[in-house]
């Protein structure tokens, strides 16, 4: 009989750690899903930092126009397109901070209009090639701002058709994003804490985080375009980069204690 009464002892213990151990496990496992989904608050922070531009980029074109020698057409365009080049490369604009965007060869159609005498349309020849054009266009990187009027002037003085789109931005904007992260962390740690001790409860595990970067802005001048055919000189700009804001949000949940 002791021994009867002794198995059961060991049988109901072992049913009672199986359970606590079922519920152990059910219970992390539900956290682990969703953790602290009815005891938590979230708080967000922003980040700022106030940077200045070290790169200036804007990009070129040349419009090549002739016969149907497509060969000669491209060395002409080649030597043109050269020039401007070295030009760049003397003004200390280093090889790797020059692009080609764009290469296109196309050809120059010469379309008839035939007359028509109200009833009968006259036979239409198709349309010819009478020749091909070629267009260019090269994105430049400009470290020196001092040469950047200078630059500008000087491909058009070189035989660019015309420069666009000049922008400000970081070359490597990481460190700027790192240092608005961080203020944003910091800013919503801060406010969490304060929402703790005015809500009377503990602050708890750092159960998620959510980052909106809004990245690096980069800051566009009005396109400018330079016929050639105008004549004169055009004179270099005055050019000022400014400033531009990272800007970085984090949202924080916490569990409350």
């Amino acid at each position: 009989m002791a021994i009867k009464n002794y198995f059961n002892w060991i049988l109901a213990l072992v049913l009672l750690v199986f359970a606590y151990s079922a519920y152990v496990y059910v219970d992390s496992y539900s956290k682990s899903i969703q953790p602290s989904s009815f005891r938590s608050f979230s708080v967000s922070g922003e980040g700022k930092v106030v940077t200045v531009p070290d790169v200036a980029q804007f990009s070129f074109g040349l419009l090549t126009q002739g016969g149907r020698d497509i060969a000669n057409l491209q060395k002409d365009n080649t030597t043109k397109i050269n020039k401007i080049i070295d030009f760049i490369k003397s003004s200390g604009v280093d090889a790797k901070d020059i692009e080609t965007l764009s290469y296109n060869l196309e050809p120059r159609y010469q379309n008839y209009s035939c007359p028509s005498d109200g009833f009968e349309s006259m036979p239409c020849p198709p349309s010819e090639i009478i020749g091909y054009s070629v267009s260019q266009s090269v994105s430049i990187k400009i470290r020196d701002f001092s040469k950047i009027g200078s630059i500008l002037s000087g491909v058009v003085k070189n035989g660019a058709n015309n420069v666009s789109q000049l922008s400000f931005t970081i070359d490597d904007p990481e460190s700027a994003e790192s240092e608005a992260r961080e203020k944003a962390v910091a800013q919503a740690k801060k406010k969490a804490m304060s929402i703790a001790r005015a809500g009377g409860f503990g602050l708890g595990r750092l159960l998620s985080i959510n980052e909106n970067n809004f990245g690096v802005p980069r800051y566009y001048l009005a396109e400018a375009s330079m016929d050639m055919k105008a004549g004169g000189a055009f004179p270099s700009p005055s050019i000022e980069p400014g400033s531009q804001e990272v800007k970085i949000n984090v949202n924080l949940v916490y569990e409350i204690k």
